[in-house]
């Protein structure tokens, strides 16, 4: 697997780690953000930026796919 391969899948797996993994840590009723209980609110920070880390993905494993192919596009 090329370098470049291995690093768009750093920005893939994020969002799905931060949503897994910072769970215990996050599970509290308390602070109140936007009017939601702080684990709501964590979790729907996280489906909002999580397009944001995939178009970096796919940027990252475009050009990986481009330099292979030769092409440059």
């Amino acid at each position: 697997m090329p370098i470049r391969f291995r690093l768009a899948l750093v920005p893939a797996l994020t969002p799905a780690v931060a949503l897994v993994a910072g769970l215990p840590f996050v599970n509290r009723l308390e602070p109140i953000v936007f009017g939601l209980p702080f684990l709501l609110a964590w979790i729907l920070g996280w489906v909002l930026v999580t397009p944001a880390f995939l178009g970096l993905a796919y940027l990252l494993d475009r050009s990986t796919s481009a330099a292979e192919d030769g092409d440059g596009r």
